[in-house]
């Protein structure tokens, strides 16, 4: 579908009719991905799976379904980039069946707690095994290499990739699940596309395509998926400072751009978002990458899906993004 309403871009009453298709198809795909599961039977033993980040958990707990029982190794509303494991958290991962990371640039530390708890029965998976990892623009940040962005799950085709790898390891781990497996997977990527869909058609027709983000550089990704310009305040860490002369260019470009919405990042200080917002009269508005979730957004069974849906809203209010409708070939 997608590729199709790529083909018809000369032709805009086309293109309109044909994402608001997409939509739909993208809110019934949701429904249906929502119902999906793989079932254990009665008395069967569930494999133990530990995943690093919020993305992961969320993946191999529904492909596992009841056939597998997931954890966070991330506590609730602490921020992924500084997070280091625990004593207790290895005993955790040494006890698992799979344990699940993103990438060495992610979770710096996983390769080497990995090899201490080899010995034993544990399957470790790079999720993001096969990716190609686009690079944040360091150059602007007087630094001499860009860095590698570890965000991959932002973009649908990288996150549909982690999946298919969880996929792999749970059928490796439990060859009689195998169809129950592929089925919830080949629900997962429905999913994702469904997404992809209404990302495409939502940020379609927007008065402005620049996202001023007061947090690290996380957007790359889906900014580069949708054609939208990108500026973060930070680096890659959120423990990266921006300085005086990085936050005055912002407030500049800000006042230059006519920007009236100023994003700010969720289990992170909105600090510099605000003084932005407050130099500048913005309004600042939440977008989360999904690293982790709240205690209380765990409890209420919070998804991937629900983030990336908030997101889209967020994105849709912050890029003054108008609804498609046909009238005489013009939204």
């Amino acid at each position: 579908m997608l590729q199709y309403c790529r083909g018809s871009m000369r032709n805009r009453t086309l293109l309109i009719t044909c994402l608001l298709i997409a939509s739909i198809a993208a809110i019934a795909a949701l429904a249906v991905f929502r119902r999906s599961t793989a079932v254990a039977p009665a008395g069967a033993r569930r494999l133990k799976v530990v995943a690093t980040i919020f993305p992961l958990y969320d993946m191999a707990r529904f492909i596992g379904g009841g056939k597998a029982e997931v954890s966070l190794l991330l506590p609730p509303g602490v921020e992924a980039h500084s997070f280091e494991p625990k004593p207790g958290d290895m005993a955790r991962i040494s006890e698992a069946d799979i344990f699940i990371y993103t990438g060495k640039f992610m979770e710096p530390w996983a390769e080497d707690l990995i090899k201490g708890v080899a010995a034993g029965g544990l399957l470790a998976v790079d999720a993001g095994r096969g990716i190609k990892l686009m690079r944040e623009p360091g150059q602007e940040r007087g630094k001499s290499e860009a860095a590698p962005d570890p965000h991959i799950w932002l973009d649908f085709d990288n996150a549909k990739a982690m999946a298919g790898n969880i996929a792999a390891a749970f059928e490796a781990k439990d060859p009689a699940g195998r169809e129950a497996y592929r089925r919830a997977y080949a629900a997962y990527e429905r999913g994702l596309s469904a997404l992809d869909a209404a990302y495409a058609s939502g940020l379609s027709a927007c008065r402005t395509r620049e996202i001023i983000y007061g947090g690290h550089y996380a957007f790359g990704y889906p900014a580069r998926r949708y054609g939208l310009k990108y500026l973060a305040a930070q680096g890659l860490s959120p423990d990266s400072e921006p300085t005086a002369r990085d936050l005055a260019a912002l407030v500049e470009q800000v006042k230059k751009d006519g920007v009236k919405f100023i994003f700010y990042e969720e289990l992170a200080s909105p600090r510099i978002a605000g003084t932005v917002a407050s130099e500048t009269g913005a309004e600042m508005l939440p977008l989360s990458a999904a690293h982790n979730l709240t205690r209380e957004q765990l409890s209420r069974g919070v998804s991937f899906f629900d983030i990336l849906q908030s997101d889209l809203e967020s994105l849709k209010t912050g890029l003054e993004c108008r609804r498609l409708r046909i009238d005489q070939g013009k939204p």
